[in-house]
């Protein structure tokens, strides 16, 4: 079907009085939002210091712990400030107060919309790709500031507890991130015009977990004004309780994630399972969407069990609780079962998008249906099952029950086999298949080389024998970058180069992208195959001083690491040269693929379908000439007429 008979009609314009550009920057925005999250700050954090203050002198105690009572406190005013400066309390208190509800949020307001509260989820698409690759930039920095540092074999630039900070920093931002890399960006542009839908089901919560994910960010980095924190991305216990007060930003931060990740997971299963257009059945919903669906059960599942942790840690630092305090009647290893129950959860999290986007690619550029689409599925939802039942191998080496290790020890080694049918899908679509080698098809390929990596590696870390000599050392790490970066990173890449010219009706340059490909492949794994073995010769991991024997290794590692992160540079430079100076038109559907997404105009119109769809089969009708067309749109309708948008 031609682009051109889903063309929307011009949209009939709304009575609604735009405001003025005085108007639109005095209003709800984030300007206004960071003036009152700092003013909340200030305020809350003066009556948490008074409070902190009477506390001591009622109680006689010593201590720091009312300094954590008043920074807890100014946080959750910055909080409460810059949702409300935003703008999202005004529906709350509309309907207390019995006024009707309105979507005057929607796309009134030109560039501004980008910078408020929007309830066009292309627009808080949008948002979350810019926060994600802004933060994801500034954790890559820190990524380059320990490599600086362990080109010498002694603590010489920054020093042993600043190294730990910035190890922290990169590690806890990464995580954070990346959880929402591609449930934010891609999954709240993509889902609805994959399903049929005009909107996200709770459009409201959808903003409000962008900018909920934006001030987490910036709560991390002000971590670094407190003191900084020694405990790296995991907050192991009794660490965080005794650290100083960056750990607070830590808590706080990482719990946002935590509201945001469950609230972004719920709005994610509502949409598909009450939004999906007429004739769009589950047996015909795009592998991505699959994808969107379990890793957001995970989301809702694992998030709330962190957010309870994070509030017991914060609890044991400002009232003196003894949750995780040994010698109060305190567990530390209770703080381990809460966060790795949440932590294995969410390493599929970030798998389970990577493998929704590579499979969505390959059958469009390998111009062939999905293979198995079925057991793609299972091998998803397989996966989110049995991701549940792993975390205790993080424990293996923390004195848990002996007899509990080779239970754990065999799901974990049983979750290879739904992961191994993701493999399995991706090799019978490219069996005998005509590829075209665009960048987006690269990153995807590079996507199953590098997590097949990941995961081999990781059957040594399941097995209790092979853990205790590799745990702690350079080889979990450099098996976590196999699994993360090379693949969730990968996969995002292809993902922004293949649906960033939907998004924004220009392509991004050819060349510049497989030059940034090929830098990124060859230098990321000259970057973390060499520390399989700095790991076997003993490394440990967030540690700044090691033996001298390891010095060449290290400096060969950082050096092709300093490489990786200048082909990141070529990126941004693609992104700045292809949108703001080049801007090519894509067209509407320049892969001349059949997903849904793809028979829509680029940029996709407000309301995305002037008539909601009626699906007749599945996206993956590749070399099928009698197939019939994904969908029909029902007669082109003409502003003015009756039933126009």
């Amino acid at each position: 079907m031609e682009s051109a008979s889903v063309r929307q009609p011009q949209v009939v314009k709304s009575s609604t009085r735009i405001p003025s550009a005085w108007g639109q920057l005095l209003g709800y925005n984030v300007i206004w939002a960071t003036v009152l999250a700092i003013v909340g700050y200030i305020v809350l954090h003066k009556i948490g210091d008074t409070i902190g203050a009477h506390s001591v002198a009622e109680t006689g105690s010593g201590g720091s712990d009312q300094d954590d009572i008043a920074i807890l406190m100014g946080m959750v005013g910055a909080i409460l400030g810059w949702i409300g400066g935003l703008g999202f309390l005004n529906y709350p208190v509309s309907r207390i107060l019995g006024r009707p509800a309105t979507l005057r949020e929607r796309e009134e307001h030109g560039a501004w919309r980008y910078f408020r509260l929007c309830t066009d989820h292309k627009v808080v698409a949008i948002q979350y790709l810019v926060a994600v690759l802004f933060f994801f930039f500034i954790a890559g920095l820190n990524a380059m500031f320990i490599r600086t540092e362990l080109t010498s074999d002694n603590a010489t630039l920054f020093g042993a507890g600043n190294y730990l900070t910035l190890v922290g920093l990169h590690g806890t931002m990464m995580l954070m991130m990346m959880s929402a890399g591609i449930l934010g960006p891609l999954g709240n542009y993509l889902v609805p015009l994959m399903i049929g839908s005009r909107r996200m089901a709770f459009p409201r919560i959808e903003s409000l977990t962008m900018w909920l994910t934006v001030l987490a960010g910036f709560i991390l980095l002000a971590a670094t004004l407190l003191g900084g924190f020694p405990t790296g991305w995991t907050g192991y216990a009794p660490l965080a309780d005794e650290a100083r007060a960056g750990i607070d930003a830590y808590l706080v931060s990482f719990a946002l994630i935590g509201v945001a990740l469950a609230l972004v997971g719920a709005n994610m299963l509502v949409t598909v399972i009450t939004l999906r257009a007429p004739g769009m059945h589950w047996n015909r919903l795009p592998i991505f969407v699959w994808g969107m669906v379990t890793t957001s059960i995970l989301a809702v599942l694992a998030a709330p069990v962190l957010l309870a942790a994070l509030i017991m840690v914060m609890m044991d630092r400002s009232i003196d609780t003894t949750f995780f305090v040994a010698a109060q009647g305190g567990s530390p290893l209770l703080w381990e079962e809460l966060f790795w129950f949440f932590g294995h959860p969410e390493v599929y999290i970030l798998a389970l998008p990577g493998f929704a986007i590579v499979l969505e690619i390959l059958p469009v550029f390998a111009r062939k249906p999905l293979w198995g689409y079925r057991v793609a599925v299972a091998g998803m939802f397989g996966v989110a099952l049995m991701s549940f039942m792993v975390w205790q191998h993080h424990l293996f080496m923390s004195g848990i029950n002996s007899n509990l290790r080779p239970f754990y020890m065999f799901t974990t080694e049983l979750i290879s086999v739904p992961t191994g049918m993701v493999f399995l899908n991706a090799m019978g679509t490219l069996w005998k298949a005509k590829i075209r080698f665009t960048v987006p098809m690269l990153f995807a390929l590079a996507f199953f080389f590098n997590f097949l990596f990941g995961g081999l590696s990781g059957v040594f870390l399941s097995d209790v024998p092979s853990d205790v000599l590799t745990h702690g050392s350079y080889f979990v790490m450099a098996h976590f970058h196999y699994t993360i970066m090379g693949g969730l990173v990968f996969a995002l890449m292809g993902g922004i180069y293949y649906w960033l010219p939907k998004m924004t009706g220009f392509k991004l340059n050819e060349k510049l992208g497989k030059i940034h490909f090929w830098a990124m492949f060859i230098f990321f794994n000259l970057t973390f195959f060499p520390l399989f073995a700095a790991g076997m010769l003993g490394m440990p991991r967030r540690v700044s001083n090691y033996n001298a024997s390891l010095h060449t290794l290290n400096v060969f590692v950082s050096s092709a690491a300093f490489c990786l992160g200048a082909s990141m540079l070529v990126f941004l430079g693609n992104l700045v040269w292809s949108m703001v100076f080049k801007r090519e038109r894509a067209g509407d559907n320049p892969w001349h693929s059949k997903g849904l997404e793809w028979q829509l105009p680029s940029p996709v119109p407000v309301y995305n379908f002037e008539r909601i769809p009626v699906i007749n089969t599945d996206p993956y009708q590749y070399g099928s000439p009698d197939a019939p067309p994904v969908a029909d749109f029902g007669p082109r309708v003409v502003a003015g007429q009756a039933g126009a948008t």
